[in-house]
């Protein structure tokens, strides 16, 4: 495997750099991962469950119990931390081709990588989405008529004189959820066209966002991964760091 000074000479040198993100890189601004050792489905299996999207839609106490999470969640305070900062860097390089993240957080976004470099995979906790008539809002207006009662809020938008009533949802991803094809086709193209792609914080073990691995390894970019544990692809990266993120990301950028 190539050192830390080998891999910051691709990055240095690199035109077109991919960057996928995962929750490992948010954990340093207060956000829990999901699978690492102090993960929220590691200490609590049955929390995974719950991020079905066919229970979503089928249990209204569950759907009142994420809006409550929603309201309360430590998420609206958490702040980009060094290593978002890092990955920014790229951006004023001029080498950043995507942040494809799996982060629903907007982290990336608060750290001033521009907005046309993102791509949200897996979506984000920022709107709310109504599953009938597709209508997206602030989700703040969701969480004010949860404060006030509404622990189940439903779509109030009216569609020719009939309000909708369809089940509003944060614009996440969940299991079972359909990505946006947009999406995963500019994610696909970026991997085919990199020529270097880091990947932070994430144990590549869900699909299709861990699919670009192969597909940028296949078309020779330089792959570099940085996790605080193994993860799938550690055999057929070029570098590998399982080291603290925020720290080795600063080191690389």
């Amino acid at each position: 495997m190539d050192s830390l000074a080998t891999a910051k000479e691709h990055l240095l040198n690199a035109q077109r750099v991919v960057v996928l993100s995962g929750a490992g890189i948010s954990t340093d601004s207060g956000i829990p991962d999901f699978r690492g050792p102090d993960g929220l489905w590691t200490k609590n299996p049955e929390a995974e469950m719950l991020s079905q999207f066919s229970v979503w839609l089928s249990d209204k106490e569950v759907r009142k119990a994420a809006w409550r999470g929603r309201v309360e969640k430590p998420l609206w305070d958490a702040k980009p931390n060094a290593g978002h900062y890092a990955i920014n860097e790229l951006a004023e390089r001029g080498s950043l081709e995507a942040v494809v993240t799996q982060n629903i957080d907007r982290l990336h976004h608060d750290a001033g990588t521009p907005p046309d470099k993102i791509i949200e995979i897996h979506g984000n906790l920022y709107e709310s989405i109504c599953l009938r008539c597709g209508e997206r809002h602030d989700i703040a207006a969701e969480l004010d008529r949860v404060r006030a009662g509404d622990h189940d809020p439903h779509c109030l938008m009216v569609i020719n004189g009939v309000e909708c009533g369809g089940i509003l949802k944060s614009a996440t991803i969940s299991f079972g959820q359909s990505l946006i094809e947009a999406d995963l086709q500019r994610a696909s193209e970026a991997a085919q066209t990199c020529d270097v792609l880091l990947c932070v914080g994430t144990t590549l073990g869900v699909y299709p966002a861990a699919g670009l691995v192969p597909i940028a390894a296949s078309n020779g970019a330089y792959l570099i991964i940085v996790n605080g544990e193994p993860t799938a692809f550690d055999n057929l990266a070029d570098a590998v760091f399982h080291a603290d993120i925020t720290e080795t990301l600063s080191a690389l950028l």
